[in-house]
């Protein structure tokens, strides 16, 4: 898992967390659950009957004595987390392909540069040209410096998934690495068998 996936699964996570957390709350006190069934909340519980609001009259009286820097820190607040917010979705939309890949080290020497998808099409025409190999399909993605390579391989009903990883291996990746004189990248490979129709008997 790159530690962009873990950071967006962990936002995502306490976001569900806090929003469970939130609707448990209001659906408690909605249904008057506590008094239905004989259960005590702590002490300063919000939201334990129907009646209650989230921010009363006493405490928004409270909170309105702090000062007049109370309210302006608290909009500055809700701006700052609608802004991070913000900035999270756009960071989500923005396009996970490295768009070209330097050739022969990074930065490159001559100020060569590779397409990615230029590379996977190589990639993927010669994978699809090994033995026992029905389809390729190859995606590149992450930062120019730090991308992977994803491969799906579609096997033949004779393909060996040992012997088709061997030679992908010594074949098209060794021939782009041999090309662009990149380090071999995170490489994921995925296999799977051609669907065909069974052979009747008669």
């Amino acid at each position: 898992m790159s530690p962009r996936s873990a950071l967006n699964r962990s936002l995502l996570a306490l976001a569900g967390l806090v929003l469970l957390g939130g609707g448990l709350l209001i659906f408690f006190a909605g249904l008057d659950v506590y008094r239905w069934h004989g259960l005590v909340p702590p002490a300063g519980w919000p939201l334990t009957t129907p009646a209650d609001v989230l921010l009363g009259s006493a405490d928004r009286a409270r909170w309105s004595s702090q000062g007049w820097w109370w309210w302006p820190a608290v909009i500055a607040a809700l701006v700052l987390t609608a802004l991070l917010a913000l900035w999270w979705l756009l960071a989500q939309l923005r396009r996970r392909r490295p768009g070209s890949l330097p050739v022969g080290g990074t930065p490159p020497p001559d100020g060569v540069e590779l397409r990615d998808r230029a590379l996977s099409d190589a990639i993927a025409a010669e994978a699809g040209a090994l033995p026992g190999v029905d389809d390729a399909a190859v995606r590149i993605t992450g930062r120019p410096a730090q991308h992977r390579t994803r491969i799906r391989l579609t096997l033949t009903p004779e393909g060996a998934p040992g012997a088709t990883l061997t030679a992908l291996c010594a074949g098209p990746l060794s021939t782009a690495r041999r090309c662009t004189g990149l380090p071999d990248p995170p490489t994921e490979v995925r296999l799977q068998a051609r669907r065909h129709r069974a052979h009747r008997v008669k």
